[in-house]
């Protein structure tokens, strides 16, 4: 009899005798336990009553062995945090006894005894030993381009990420958190505020999740500095040419690394901090744009960049080491740079992210590590600028950044899920990554092997019918079928928000041929997902709309080749698309940000009337 568990566990051991679990009606508790755990063991209890057909009792007597389901036994405290999520499930007379030397460590057991349960009441003899790969596993979320989540969406995430045994989760901000202060900069944005955050670490505090911090303090603060109350924090306040693109930015995105910008970060500190109770912050300090091409010029071409980079890093250090925190940055600057690790505390962690499948995390893990500096891998779900998710990619770089992350002893792995550009990918299309990453920072060895339909369909689709996951990975790789140097996005994405007036060089090597495979697999999964009726209806008709507007890309590029397509008909169907992501954005989100996603289809179909009016 075949068990398949998520992650995978390090030792498990199956025999062929089995345990009928449906006469078996209790718990056996060994030891006093905390009010978390035991609010815990409650859930489960209820969670199992379903798949063994009759309610579970807790108790600190002596059931027969005949009508025990779980010994539960906590073992001396370990020392290493991997060591405290340890757990040991051997099958006996007496049911299945579980043990570990902490309640966390129990709860992960708890878990994967959750998943064994669910296949029902006859199970096979089985033995586990299990812990960890990385002591830290976790996964960001972008709550700031464009997507706040509601609180029952966020909820049902942390129950999953929970099930796959993350111990982590941060909610990356720059302006969707309600300061008290500065109602201008989040008004539209409908923000988290402190009863929300207090909400959220509680719940997540239960299922024994740290919530971190996090707020991006330094690049990334764009949405503040547009406002003209805040336009001289701004290195360079009426905008700045942009390094990648080369086109003209009208607004400041990096703040001028001086005692004001320090004195408005230690007041967004001393407002959000004591909401959370993490050891951590992440300050992010990611790409600061225009650095050293305004207020901080001269002193730039004096010391360098890198260097007044890190020195403002410091600074800010030195706020979050007064709060009692350790602080986390993202490390891009000064891995360009590694001479400057040098410079840097090790008393901070340095956030190692990277996105594609060839990204360099060894390189990258050797340097940080070779300076003794803590630091997690951070790798991505591929969903964002894809619409419909980059399967081969996100295992690839999911990978890549486990085995060069446990090699070079990082401290944590950070799954990253972000919504750039009008964060148009659907919450499904982040599954794979998500599961993916679990999977590999538990267990990279024993992640190579896994189904990896069948983890998405039964850690985040409820066990429904499984074609349902199915397609979803489908649509996840359908972009193999035209390959293009396009990097961390699809050509769907790409094309559908460029303008109709010359085909991009990204794109020109696709053949017709190419564009028409990827049109007949997605015509053939909407057709397919018609016929699916499921619970989660929205899971279904996000996939459909994802594809439908992979469809409607796949066209506007054969239209910008000649191809004799009718306009008309296919602005109608993106307005359809249009109005259809409007109701599935506000099925899982708050309205916040709604309005920026729709004004880049409206820019689509605006492109697309002007090619109709003019052909």
């Amino acid at each position: 009899m075949q068990i398949s568990i998520y992650p995978p566990p390090k030792l498990i051991k199956v025999a062929r005798p089995t345990i009928d679990l449906s006469d078996r009606f209790f718990i056996q508790l060994q030891q006093s336990h905390s009010d978390i755990f035991n609010a815990a063991l409650a859930r489960f209890t209820a969670n199992i009553a379903n798949d063994i057909g009759h309610q579970i009792q807790i108790t600190y007597g002596q059931p027969s062995d005949e009508l025990t389901l779980i010994k539960v036994t906590l073992k001396k405290s370990s020392q290493t945090k991997s060591q405290q999520e340890a757990y040991q499930i051997l099958t006996t007379t007496a049911g299945y006894s579980l043990s570990a030397s902490s309640e966390t460590g129990l709860f992960r057991g708890l878990a994967t005894l959750a998943q064994i349960i669910k296949g029902g009441p006859a199970r096979p003899y089985i033995t586990i030993e299990d812990q960890p790969d990385i002591a830290e596993r976790g996964i960001m979320l972008d709550i700031s381009r464009c997507k706040v989540p509601s609180l029952l969406t966020l909820k049902r995430l942390i129950d999953q990420f929970s099930a796959l045994k993350y111990n982590q989760l941060q909610l990356y901000t720059e302006h969707t958190f309600a300061f008290l202060n500065h109602e201008t900069v989040w008004s539209q944005a409908s923000p988290y505020n402190a009863a929300d955050i207090l909400e959220i670490k509680s719940y997540c505090n239960e299922r024994y999740i740290d919530l971190v911090p996090n707020l991006n303090c330094f690049g990334h603060f764009e949405r503040w500095l547009k406002h003209p109350q805040y336009k001289s924090f701004a290195e360079c306040p009426d905008g700045f040419v942009h390094p990648l693109t080369k086109n003209k930015i009208d607004i400041g995105s990096t703040l001028k690394p001086n005692k004001k910008s320090l004195g408005l970060i230690n007041e967004l500190h001393g407002e959000m901090l004591p909401l959370f109770d993490s050891d951590y912050f992440n300050i992010g300090g990611d790409e600061p744009w225009e650095l050293g091409e305004g207020w901080s010029k001269d002193r730039c071409k004096t010391l360098g960049t890198t260097a007044v980079y890190v020195d403002f890093i410091k600074q800010i250090q030195k706020l979050v080491e007064k709060r009692g925190r350790t602080m986390m940055f993202w490390s891009d600057i000064v891995l360009k740079e590694p001479s400057s690790l040098k410079q840097l505390s090790k008393e901070l962690i340095a956030l190692n992210w990277g996105y594609e499948a060839s990204h360099p995390f060894k390189k990258e893990s050797e340097a940080v590590a070779s300076q003794k500096i803590p630091f997690y891998v951070c790798p991505g779900t591929s969903s964002w600028n894809s619409l419909t998710g980059r399967i081969d990619n996100a295992r690839r770089n999911l990978k890549s950044a486990a085995r060069n992350g446990i090699k070079y002893g990082a401290q944590g792995y950070l799954v990253t899920d972000w919504g750039d550009h009008g964060h148009h990918q659907y919450l499904p299309f982040s599954y794979p990554g998500f599961a993916l990453g679990a999977c590999e920072s538990w267990n990279h060895r024993g992640s190579s092997q896994i189904d990896l339909n069948h983890v998405v369909n039964q850690m985040f689709m409820e066990g429904q019918n499984p074609r349902g996951a199915a397609l979803l990975i489908k649509i996840g790789q359908t972009l193999e079928l035209a390959p293009s140097p396009i990097r961390n996005a699809t050509i769907f994405n790409h094309v559908l928000f460029s303008p109709l007036k010359s085909e991009a060089s990204v794109t020109r090597k696709i053949t017709d041929q190419q564009l028409s495979a990827c049109e007949s697999q997605l015509t053939d999964i909407r057709s397919e997902l018609s016929f699916l009726k499921e619970p989660d209806s929205i899971a279904i008709a996000e996939m459909d709309n994802a594809a439908s507007l992979s469809i409607h890309s796949i066209q506007r590029l054969q239209l910008a080749r000649g191809a004799q397509l009718s306009a008309k008909r296919m602005l109608e169907n993106l307005k359809t698309s249009s109005r259809r992501h409007r109701k599935l954005w506000l099925a899982r989100n708050r309205p916040g940000g709604l309005t920026e996603s729709c004004d880049y289809l409206e820019r689509s179909q605006k492109s697309l009337s002007h090619h109709k009016a003019t052909n």
